[in-house]
């Protein structure tokens, strides 16, 4: 497979297959990843192509085959500090599914929604109309795609916030062209395609998630049902050791459904970095000392760790859990207790970075971009952690020890499910400054590295890393990625759809891209 530029034969192709204004070719800089940790162009399109439904998909993928070209499926491109919009393979051509932006439906008792690519979590906000009797989950960044985030296994804060775990049921497009889909959804006739996940037979959902098999064209997502109310609750903890404790308490909590949502654990740097910029509170070489840490939460009014989470339901009920969890805690020295009034669901909250809680996207994630001054970049570090004490308090050292020797702030925190703990950490840096672009992408592939030898595995990363990534899922000779690799030669033969995500090489093909 070439990672030259697409001839203008298979150009042409494209154009008479999809139509002249749903290919784009020259200048396509746009989709350059605004965020990567080295030379984007490492990893650059040649050319895109925007199919506005599945028949176009169809379309392009017949033209892809053919002329033995390389598509790197995006459902908005906006996946950012994890690659963007960019190919692995450069000269590849993005099938962007942007166009495709119909809400299908919107199940008003039963609470589900079906959905394309295109559709952004704004966009189905604003469908749910108001009062709302659903809520959906958004991410981090709320302008991006349901689907594509959905298909990373992305992670919100309400009780919904497993993603992957609301899915139900798929239409997707193989590689051949051949349209499939899962769960009740095989059925024609189908009156429960989103109400049950499995249907009859084997599952096939999880095989699409974080994959190249095929190209998702539908998704149904569950909604939550509105509560009556909620309670927007935070603690600070004044000291950096305090974080064992912290997770330790609120494992039970949360696997007993006193805490319904996911709970957010941030460091005082992660906090401090949505509301001010560094030099507010430093301005010297190396990483911010844990003096002027100190010295910051003292003045913000914050912890060395922080913890966010919402309860939900009636007045009575959410005072109940809100009394069980101050209890708990209370036992941490030092720990202090900020709630917000219990509000009716129809009312907003007034600080932006808690709407997500209450299922309204925003984006203030992105606050994060002022921390260091300049063009503001991140690339992400994201393994996964047992919902333990010690667990947690040696990934934190691990990963602020190494940061710091390169010369970054720990931006981290930790998202608890049920079962298991999101650890986050940012490598923040300055895109127009070379140097720190370069050793924030060292600084991930070391961690990603050490992470692996000590038994941590990421659950997402950025392109250039995911070979890397892969990597460490080792036992019994890689035998996960030799399944991988057998469905993908199967599915795709020649190799077309995303070579190299996750990993998963095309059998021509073993490796690629310019690493940064």
């Amino acid at each position: 497979m070439s990672t030259q530029a697409v001839s203008d034969a298979a150009l042409a192709a494209f154009a008479d297959a999809l139509g002249p204004d749903a290919v784009l070719s020259g200048d396509v800089s746009s989709y350059a990843d605004p965020f990567a940790p080295g030379d984007a162009a490492s990893y650059a399109p040649s050319a895109v192509v925007l199919p506005s439904n599945v028949e176009d998909v169809r379309a392009a993928l017949a033209v892809a085959n053919r002329f033995r070209v390389p598509l790197w499926t995006v459902s908005t491109g906006r996946n950012f500090a994890y690659g963007g919009a960019e190919p692995r393979v450069n000269g590849s051509v993005v099938l962007d599914l942007r166009r495709m932006k119909r809400i299908i439906e919107i199940d008003q008792t039963l609470g589900h929604a079906l959905v394309e690519p295109g559709v952004t979590y704004y966009d189905l906000h604003r469908a749910l109309g108001t009062p709302r009797r659903f809520w959906l989950d958004p991410p981090a960044a709320g302008w991006g795609s349901v689907i594509g985030n959905t298909l990373e296994r992305g992670y919100g804060t309400t009780p919904y916030g497993d993603h992957a775990a609301q899915q139900c049921g798929m239409e997707v497009v193989l590689a051949n062209g051949d349209i499939v889909r899962t769960g009740m959804g095989a059925m024609s006739a189908s009156r429960d395609w989103q109400v049950f996940k499995s249907g009859f037979g084997p599952s096939y959902d999880g095989m699409f998630m974080q994959s190249n098999f095929g190209v998702v064209t539908k998704l149904g997502v569950w909604l939550m049902p509105a509560p009556e109310g909620y309670m927007i609750c935070r603690y600070a903890f004044a000291r950096e050791d305090d974080l064992e404790r912290v997770v330790d308490t609120l494992r039970p909590l949360r696997m007993d459904g006193t805490i319904q949502s996911n709970a957010v654990i941030e460091s005082a740097v992660r906090w401090a970095a949505g509301v001010s910029t560094r030099k507010d509170w430093y301005d010297g070489p190396g990483a911010m000392p844990d003096e002027a840490i100190d010295a910051m939460a003292r003045k913000i009014g914050i912890g060395r760790w922080n913890l966010r989470f919402c309860l939900y339901g009636p007045l009575s009920l959410v005072k109940a859990r809100r009394d069980i969890v101050h209890a708990r805690f209370a036992d941490i020295a030092g720990a202090t207790l900020f709630e917000m009034p219990y509000r009716d669901a129809s009312v907003e909250p007034e600080g932006g970075g808690d709407r997500a809680q209450v299922g309204i996207p925003n984006m203030e994630a992105f606050n994060l971009l002022n921390w260091r001054g300049g063009s503001g970049a991140h690339v992400d570090f994201s393994p996964i952690c047992a919902p333990l004490g010690r667990e947690a308090a040696t990934q934190a050292r691990m990963v602020r020890e190494r940061a710091a020797q390169s010369g970054f702030d720990y931006y981290g925190g930790f998202t608890m499910g049920e079962r298991a703990m999101h650890h986050i950490f940012a490598a923040i840096f300055d895109r127009d400054d070379p140097q720190q672009s370069r050793a924030a992408g060292t600084l991930i592939e070391t961690l990603i590295r050490e992470a692996g030898a000590a038994g941590y595995g990421q659950y997402r990363t950025h392109l250039a890393f995911m070979d890397l990534a892969a990597a460490q899922y080792d036992f019994n000779d890689r035998a996960l990625m030799r399944l991988s690799e057998t469905i993908k030669h199967a599915l795709d033969p020649n190799g077309v759809l995303s070579p190299g995500k996750q990993g998963i090489w095309p059998a021509k093909r073993t490796s690629g891209g310019g690493a940064p």
